[in-house]
């Protein structure tokens, strides 16, 4: 980190405090020009608008990762197709409803279905888990996080139950996206999927990698326009952490400082916006979780696969809350929410919109 101009660096701040919009030359400037103070101050801003929205509730999401198998080959993958070292799995219907019969009763009220882009899945057999699950528990969300599909099977998924997905951009800019996807995967096709999303009705998330292979400040610059633009309900974002068994396995994972001042950006961005504290961030630090909360995230996602195939969904290397038993992760999440002043909410965690009592708060 430089220090550049005060003057200039707090005219920006301001004018992102107040705005909740800037150019994306002022974004790169904002994050070149990032300094320890800065930091802080953006983190201050973003965790009182997220509590002027949300309060000190964070919201949990029970993660089912059902397969690993993948027919993709992204360069940054762990679970790419070309990885033969991978020992691949995918659960049936019984094992993921079972999953979340568990969570149901430590109080989880989503469930994200997570997993690679595997045949298997058709939009059948998706359709039978959603409906069964939504039937189950009428009174939870169900997410999924199964990639790039055509409109009709992002239709007939939502149809059936599902009311969320995610699916990270990973880079706004098309020339980076190129660089981390083989061929045959284009930043147009993402682009298109993210716009399907939001046209059927999900609440729809997208998010990046920091720190990824090729990444400049310029790219982080438009992400941050993007998010801006597309104004998405949810966004993960989490360090590049390499994998050994991929074509990035020397490479230099992405930092927590970063991660974290991205993260209370993108809450002043977008104020009542659902920003997840990630498994990546917990990974590269023992606190991470706790860190991207104080910088304003306000979701956490626990691990409700079964213990057998934790770490066989291996994205990247040493991947954290591989070994708990879900009701231990719980337990062991709300103690940690605790050390920052906050506490694990029993609630679908919906997206609020912002009233306007709300929204004098996040104007501060």
């Amino acid at each position: 980190m430089q220090r550049k101009d005060l003057k200039t660096e707090q005219d920006i701040i301001d004018r992102l405090l107040s705005a909740r919009s800037l150019s994306e030359e002022e974004y790169l400037r904002l994050i070149e020009g990032r300094t320890a103070e800065s930091a802080a101050l953006l983190a201050e801003h973003a965790v009182t608008v997220r509590d002027g929205i949300y309060g000190r509730g964070i919201y949990t999401r029970g993660l089912i990762e059902i397969s690993n198998i993948c027919k993709n080959d992204c360069l940054y993958c762990g679970i790419r197709r070309s990885n033969t070292r991978c020992i691949r799995y995918r659960l049936t219907k019984e094992e993921i409803l079972s999953c979340a019969d568990e969570g149901y009763e430590l109080g989880f009220r989503t469930f994200v279905l997570q997993g690679g882009e595997d045949p298997f899945f058709t939009d059948e057999i998706l359709s039978d888990i959603i409906s069964s699950l939504a039937a189950k528990h009428p009174d939870c969300a169900v997410t999924l996080s199964l990639g790039e599909r055509s409109k009709e099977s992002y239709e007939r998924l939502f149809q059936s139950g599902a009311s969320r997905y995610l699916l990270r951009h990973e880079t706004a800019d098309p020339l980076h996206y190129a660089r981390l996807h083989p061929p045959e995967m284009s930043f147009e096709n993402r682009m298109r999927c993210l716009k399907d999303l939001r046209e059927t009705g999900y609440q729809t998330g997208c998010g990046f990698m920091v720190g990824s292979p090729y990444q400049t400040a310029a790219e982080l610059a438009k992400d941050l326009k993007f998010i801006e633009e597309f104004r998405p309900d949810m966004c993960g974002i989490g360090p590049f952490i390499p994998h050994k068994d991929t074509p990035f396995a020397k490479e230099t994972a992405g930092t927590l400082e970063l991660t974290c001042f991205l993260l209370s950006v993108i809450r002043l961005i977008v104020p009542n916006i659902l920003l997840p504290a990630t498994t990546a961030l917990a990974t590269i630090h023992p606190r991470g979780r706790e860190k991207g909360i104080l910088a304003g995230a306000n979701v956490v996602m626990p691990n409700l696969s079964p213990l057998p195939v934790r770490k066989k969904y291996e994205l990247y290397d040493n991947k954290a809350c591989t070994g708990d038993e879900s009701a231990q992760c719980r337990s062991c999440l709300e103690e940690r929410m605790k050390s920052v002043g906050c506490h694990l909410t029993v609630d679908r965690g919906d997206v609020k919109n912002i009233q306007k009592g709300q929204q004098e708060n996040a104007d501060l």
